[in-house]
């Protein structure tokens, strides 16, 4: 009898050990499915060039600097915080000179297996951002929403260096 109770109770341990493992392995599972935006993505236009380099910080956080090169002159950055806190992604730019340099969290609202968004219904402009995964070498990001009271939309295809 106390051999089946050592058993019984060394199975209950391995199930639980098994369940906890198995909650932390997922505990940043869409944020990992965004891996593939990890690297060095450009648009070349007649004006300049759009960048975004994202990197991996941590199993919870992506960082990344998007930025316009016109000749030689940055005309615009911003850096980005793409984290999971719990059940949700965020998506956090912090643009330099707008919103007081201060960062906004626009909240994902979609995911797929190669396509997310995120929105902030509050923020002036863009209420949404979107990307998406074309191929391996190829994703387009797309801002949207109300800009002076009319309905708005930029894409930028990216191609990965």
């Amino acid at each position: 009898m106390k051999h089946y109770r050592l058993i019984l109770l060394s199975a209950l341990a391995l199930c639980c050990l098994a369940s906890c493992e198995k909650k932390t392995g997922n505990k940043f599972e869409k944020l990992k499915k965004m891996e593939w935006v990890i690297g060095s993505w450009e648009q070349k236009l007649p004006d300049g060039i759009v960048s975004e380099i994202w990197t991996k910080e941590n199993d919870s956080t992506f960082t990344g600097r998007s930025f316009f090169i016109k000749e030689k002159d940055t005309i615009h950055l911003e850096n980005i915080v793409l984290t999971q806190k719990g059940d949700n992604l965020l998506y956090i730019p912090t643009v330099n000179g707008q919103n007081n340099n201060e960062p906004t969290t626009f909240t994902m609202t979609s995911d797929a297996e190669n396509a997310f968004s995120f929105e902030n219904p509050a923020h002036d402009y863009p209420q949404k951002i979107t990307y998406k995964r074309v191929n391996e070498t190829n994703l387009l990001a797309t801002i949207s929403g109300k800009q002076q009271g009319k309905q708005s939309q930029e894409s930028y295809p990216m191609v990965k260096k």
